[in-house]
C-alpha cells in the first residue's frame, strides 16, 4: 500500500498581495509556502504510514524551485518525491493542471489499495477543482471535504464537513481523497527528518517523461491548453467605515435608520 499526496507551491497570501501593472500576481516578489491544506493532506498520509508502515510519496507540478517544498515533506516523513516540471506545463489552469498531474500518478503508478490525497484547495485559486478532476481523470471514486479518515481491509471511511453538518461515506481503494484543514494538526519536521531527506529519492519528470501517457496531450496542457485564462487578479478596495445609529430611544432609532435607508433607495 502507498498514498500518493498531491501538493502545491503557493504565495503566501499572509502578507501583502503584489500585482503586477497588467493585474497579473506578482510571484517572484512573494514568499512561498506549501500549501495549507496539502499540508494537512500529508499528515492525513503519515498517520497512516505511521500506523500501517506504507509508503507516502509527494507529487507536485511547479518549477524547479518547488524542490525545497518537497525536501520539507520529505523531512517531514515523506518517503519519496515527484517533482513535474516543464515549461510546456506553464500558464496552465485547473484542467491542464489536472491533465498533467493525473499524467504523472499514472507513470509512477497506484494499485489497488492504494489512496490519492490532495487538499480541499489552493489558497492562490480556491477553486478546489484540481483534486475531483484528477479523480475523474483516473477514474478513481473521490470523497472531498475529509474531516476524518479511517482505513481498514482495503476500505475507507470518511466523515466530509459540510456546512450544516457531516456526512460519512465509504468506498474501496484505490480512491481518491481531498482533505479539509480541520482534518489534523500538520507534524514538525524533525532533526532527524531534515538530516535524511537529501538521501530520500526525487525524480523530476517532464513532458518528454510523460508524453506517452494517454492521459497527457501537448493540445491539453499549458497555456494554450487551458480552456480558462486569468483576465486579472486585484487587491479589493477596503470596504468604508460602517455608521453608528446610537441613542435609548429605541423607536427614534429605527425611525432614524428607516429614513436613512429610504434616502439611499435600499427601502
Amino acid at each position: 500500500m502507498k498514498i500518493l499526496v498531491c501538493v502545491k507551491q503557493v504565495p503566501d497570501t499572509s502578507g501583502k498581495v503584489a500585482v503586477n501593472a497588467d493585474g497579473t500576481l506578482n510571484r517572484a516578489s512573494m514568499p512561498v509556502i506549501t500549501n495549507p491544506d496539502d499540508k494537512n493532506a500529508v499528515e492525513a498520509a503519515l498517520k497512516l504510514k505511521d500506523k500501517y508502515g506504507c509508503k507516502v510519496i509527494v507529487v507536485t507540478m511547479g518549477p524547479a524551485a518547488a524542490e525545497s517544498m518537497l525536501r520539507e515533506l520529505l523531512a517531514m516523513g515523506a518517503d519519496e518525491a515527484y517533482l513535474l516540471s516543464d515549461r510546456v506545463f506553464g500558464g496552465s489552469d485547473t484542467f491542464a493542471t489536472s491533465q498533467v498531474i493525473a499524467a504523472g500518478l499514472s507513470h509512477i503508478g497506484i494499485d489497488e489499495d492504494d489512496i490519492v490525497f490532495c487538499g480541499r484547495q489552493a489558497i492562490d485559486g480556491d477553486t478546489a477543482q484540481v483534486g475531483p478532476q484528477i479523480a475523474e481523470k483516473l477514474d478513481l471514486p473521490q470523497i472531498t471535504y475529509a474531516g476524518k479518515i479511517d482505513y481498514a481491509d482495503g476500505k475507507v471511511t470518511v466523515q466530509r464537513m459540510l456546512e450544516d453538518g457531516y456526512m460519512t461515506i465509504e468506498t474501496k481503494t484505490p480512491c481518491l481523497v481531498t482533505c479539509v484543514k480541520e482534518l489534523n494538526e500538520p507534524r514538525y519536521m524533525s532533526i532527524k527528518g531534515i538530516l535524511d531527506c537529501f538521501d530520500k529519492p526525487m525524480t523530476v519528470l517532464t513532458y518528454e517523461d510523460l508524453k506517452d501517457e494517454p492521459l497527457i496531450d501537448a493540445t491539453t496542457i499549458g497555456l494554450q491548453g487551458s480552456p480558462t485564462n486569468i483576465a486579472k487578479s486585484f487587491t479589493p478596495p477596503p470596504k468604508g467605515a460602517g455608521t453608528m445609529i446610537r441613542g435609548v430611544d429605541e423607536t427614534a432609532m429605527v425611525a432614524e435608520l428607516t429614513a436613512r435607508l429610504n434616502a439611499k433607495h435600499i427601502l
